[in-house]
């Protein structure tokens, strides 16, 4: 059975678990005020496709192709992105929630990350090199052998990064935020001075 094309489709408040998106290639589409909750997007593709305002916690993406999309105030918790298509997989994020989410051993660099909620997000031997963390939120994100390269984290908070088991060279931090980096050497930081 040939898999759908779609291009150039707008999908707004679609509730997609009570009616199933076609399994298939979608290009240029924009997806509004859609609820993903659990569904299986495994195998699909999406590329240059917008996510916005949608609901996509827990959905299946074993094999799901993401390219050049862009992912706007979603709620997109345990997401296991590890399991993506590793070929050209590139997406923004701005404003989402992706609490308790895997990036474990991708590799997105240039990603960025824009007023995001990374909370206990696993970034375990993902390449992050140039990335932009912008005004984000990394309480209980685990970073472990993972490639900070470049990567420009000045305006977000709550990370804990052991410099010893990453890599941050030119990385770019804020004083303000500086006790995520020496976190591991417990000592005391007068945030006051």
């Amino acid at each position: 059975m040939k898999e759908a094309y779609i291009s150039d489709q707008n999908f707004e408040n679609t509730d997609f678990v009570k009616f199933p998106l076609e399994k298939g290639e979608y290009e240029s589409c924009t997806f509004r005020n859609c609820n993903f909750e659990y569904v299986i997007l495994s195998g699909f593709s999406f590329m240059d496709c917008e996510f916005l305002e949608c609901n996509l916690g827990m959905v299946q993406l074993v094999k799901t192709a993401f390219r050049e999309t862009t992912f706007k105030e979603c709620k997109m918790l345990g997401l296991q992105f590890n399991n993506c298509n590793p070929f050209g997989l590139s997406f923004t994020f701005d404003g989402c929630a992706l609490n308790n989410s895997v990036f474990y051993q991708t590799s997105i660099k240039k990603t960025v990350f824009k007023n995001s909620k990374l909370i206990d997000v696993d970034f375990t031997e993902c390449d992050l090199s140039n990335a932009i963390f912008h005004g984000s939120d990394f309480s209980g994100a685990v970073f472990d052998h993972t490639n900070l390269e470049k990567a420009d984290l000045r305006t977000s908070v709550n990370y804990s990064i052991d410099p010893s088991l990453n890599r941050l060279k030119k990385a770019k931090f804020s004083l303000s935020e500086i006790h995520g980096l020496l976190y591991k050497l417990d000592i005391e930081i007068d945030k006051n001075s």
